[in-house]
């Protein structure tokens, strides 16, 4: 029997028994699919994590209250007090690195504008917070420095509360409620996007820190201070000093660890890619059980198949066929299997990373690299686990094949 005609037999043997085929392949399609998963959310998950570190703005520390350890992961306590407004004007008028310092306070109210109303995030900041996050004007203006000072009733809103209390329609000179104070708005925020911790940062108000502070939010301690420094290559330098100058001010102790935790931009970015890099080990480790699976099922069926066709095999010897000629088609009869379910996989990997990508919102990229690695993956599975039930096969005596039954 020529080479060339030992795919036809093969595809020939294995469409005798089609059911059985396709459930052994269904191993193989799991495997590849969950690999085109792995790659192509793995790169969506990537490419969103960068563009929402970047809109945190350039070159930006965050400092909050407390310190607490999570998986290794220093991030801030919340629930403490430890900084102050005062803080952040040391840390924008002490150290020349920093451009900018915002202490941030965040609350939860009800907007009223006629008998309209939106529970939103309200946040109280200094007039240049919009510098440090990189966060244009839509309309309007941001409030001044002055109206800081004077703890103005002003605002700026982002583009969910103009959708949802003015219908759309322009809101600057207009005046909203909240607990009963009259705050007019000023300016309206570009669209900003999904926030790292999946929140719609749209969904927001600004106003003075001094306002929030002293009228809407009750509280007398910083959230966080946003810190902007002159470029990435002060960051280093700016940290260790914003450290020294916080710790001196809280008159810690050397043997005192610090009350507070530093983040950079680098390091955030570093804790949000931590949830998709589990989720990638996650898909990684399904898909090589899948595999595995999948070619133990291979082999199980190939041994099978060289059971059921001993006197095939033995005719074929018995009328010159070689030992390698014998392997060869056991060897690709196991390869096409293999290959069935890798096809199979990357149409089942495909429609499985679109359901994925829009149900989390992440962009989906469908790599062709790692659709080439799939099949070829799958196809040395088959190889693989093909090798002994085709080596069995070849080793078979003629005569002793013939008179089996």
């Amino acid at each position: 029997m020529k080479w060339t005609a030992v795919p036809y037999v093969a595809g020939k043997a294995l469409k005798r028994n089609l059911m059985r085929t396709l459930l052994t392949a269904l191993g193989i399609v799991i495997g590849v699919a969950a690999v085109i998963t792995m790659v192509g959310l793995g790169q969506g998950a990537k490419s969103e994590v960068e563009e929402q570190v970047n809109r945190l703005g350039q070159n930006v520390v965050l400092v909050f209250p407390g310190a607490r350890q999570l998986g290794g992961v220093s991030i801030g306590g919340g629930s403490a007090n430890t900084l102050t407004t005062e803080d952040a004007r040391a840390l924008r008028e002490e150290i020349p690195e920093v451009v900018a310092a915002s202490p941030e306070v965040r609350s939860q109210r009800v907007l009223v504008y006629g008998n309209q109303n939106w529970h939103t995030r309200i946040y109280g900041q200094t007039a240049d917070y919009l510098q440090i996050r990189q966060w244009p004007i839509e309309s309007g203006r941001m409030f001044t420095e002055e109206e800081v000072e004077r703890a103005s009733l002003v605002a700026v809103v982002g583009q969910t509360v103009v959708d949802e209390l003015f219908e759309g329609a322009d809101p600057i000179g207009e005046t909203v409620r909240v607990r009963g104070l009259p705050i007019t708005i000023v300016g309206v925020l570009s669209q900003k996007g999904m926030s790292l911790m999946g929140s719609v940062q749209d969904d927001i108000m600004i106003i003075p820190y001094t306002t929030a502070f002293q009228r809407v939010s009750g509280r007398s301690h910083a959230m966080v201070i946003n810190v902007q420094v002159y470029d990435d290559d002060s960051m280093d330098i700016a940290r260790a000093k914003i450290e020294d100058l916080l710790r001196e001010r809280h008159n810690l102790a050397p043997y005192q660890e610090n009350d507070f935790t530093i983040q950079t931009q680098e390091e955030v970015a570093e804790a949000a890619t931590e949830t998709s890099r589990v989720m990638t080990w996650l898909l990684a480790s399904i898909a090589g059980i899948s595999l595995f699976v999948g070619g133990i099922g291979i082999m199980n069926v190939m041994l099978v198949s060289v059971t059921e066709r001993t006197r095939e095999v033995g005719l074929r010897l018995a009328v010159g066929a070689r030992a390698p000629d014998v392997m060869l088609q056991f060897l690709i009869e196991s390869i096409i299997l293999c290959l069935l379910g890798g096809i199979g996989g990357i149409i089942l990997g495909l429609i499985s990373t679109e359901v994925i990508a829009n149900y989390a919102g992440w962009p989906a990229f469908f790599s062709t690299q790692a659709m080439i690695i799939a099949v070829s993956v799958s196809a040395a599975v088959g190889l693989f686990f093909g090798f002994y039930p085709a080596w069995k096969a070849s080793r078979l005596d003629p005569i002793v094949a013939l008179r089996s039954e």
